[in-house]
């Protein structure tokens, strides 16, 4: 969109993708290439080469700045430290998310959930193609792209590690189970989870706890970051496949605290999740200021109020409560708790 917007106006737009050898080549002298460039300079896969980001420092910082650097990649900052460290004071950060309820309505609710917001996912012709591309974006991130991040394991072993992860979708993280399946220590484990958050692949709920006098969960939950990507890592290539699936419950809860979190414009850093060791819990929480709400996701077209959520409320002294359902209607539940369907949550969920 943004290079769309520089094109109209006819600003010049060069655009450097470091997938292409040539595009790379051209880079490797990269004062030389980029110093003479006016306009957007788009440059894509940047996590091939981070040695580049001293070098935008200084182009940053000349006296007449003739060029705005558009850069693009698939990992967090934490994975490129140059990044954070060159450019401090110089760089703005947007995370991108795949498509959401916002962007293809909600009467395609089911197939964003189904096939996740990758946009070749969800634009496929039809399911089988869609499944095929998730299944070869898994192949090729398991058997390349984890090995520049520094997982240099092999594909298989990479493969149970995400399954288990598929499996956990939604749980408390267990480091030390992860480890004894994998004969690895915990270390390490931690380490591969650290790397597929930052590659974007899971996502980590962290735990939110203060001092209560009751037992609080210390350990973050985990989800697979597309549900598409779960959807094909557990073998579900269809709705029929996943409705009959243990884990249909837990992709629909990560997949619609997503849409919580895009239509009530939270931050990632505001969100947690909590519970306690007795069983109550709360899906997410979201906290900005001294205000707090909290969600909860039920696969039923009809949830009742529970003793935990009363629980949540009580001890979180939260300003609202929110449950997200399946069904196609929002409505009252009590005077702190309000029902709101799946595919009303653009409607009737406000923004923080």
């Amino acid at each position: 969109m943004i290079a769309d917007t520089f094109e109209r106006t006819k600003t010049k737009v060069t655009k450097f993708d470091l997938e292409d050898p040539n595009d790379l080549a051209a880079l490797q002298n990269s004062m030389e290439t980029l110093a003479p460039l006016q306009g957007l300079v788009i440059v894509d896969e940047v996590q091939r080469k981070p040695d580049l980001f001293p070098i935008l420092r200084v182009l940053a910082d000349r006296p007449s700045n003739r060029a705005q650097f558009l850069i693009l990649g698939s990992t967090s900052p934490e994975l490129l430290k140059q990044s954070s460290e060159s450019l401090a004071g110089r760089i703005a950060y947007y995370h991108l998310d795949g498509f959401g309820l916002d962007e293809v309505g909600v009467g395609n609710c089911n197939k964003l959930w189904i096939r996740g917001g990758y946009p070749k996912s969800y634009l496929a012709k039809n399911d089988d193609e869609s499944a095929v591309w998730r299944r070869e974006f898994l192949q090729t991130f398991r058997e390349r792209d984890l090995a520049q991040f520094g997982i240099i394991r092999p594909p298989e072993t990479i493969r149970i590690f995400l399954n288990m992860l598929a499996h956990y979708h939604g749980q408390t993280w267990n480091a030390a189970e992860f480890a004894r399946a994998l004969g690895v220590a915990e270390k390490t484990v931690r380490s591969y989870l650290d790397i597929l958050v930052s590659t974007f692949l899971v996502w980590k709920l962290q735990p939110w706890f203060e001092n209560l006098s009751k037992r609080q969960i210390k350990a973050p939950k985990v989800y697979i970051n597309d549900c598409g990507l779960l959807h094909s890592i557990l073998d579900l290539p269809d709705a029929d496949a996943l409705s009959r699936h243990p884990k249909v419950g837990a992709s629909f809860e990560g997949f619609a605290m997503q849409q919580i979190i895009r239509a009530i414009g939270a931050r990632r850093d505001e969100c947690y999740s909590w519970g306690l060791h007795s069983g109550a819990a709360l899906d997410l929480l979201v906290i900005r200021g001294s205000r707090r709400f909290g969600f909860e996701v039920k696969r039923s077209e009809s949830p009742e109020v529970t003793p935990s959520m009363r629980s949540a409320i009580e001890s979180l002294q939260l300003n609202k409560l929110t449950v997200v359902h399946a069904g196609k209607h929002s409505y009252s539940m009590n005077d702190n708790i309000r029902a709101v369907a799946i595919t009303r949550v653009l409607e009737d969920l406000d923004p923080l």
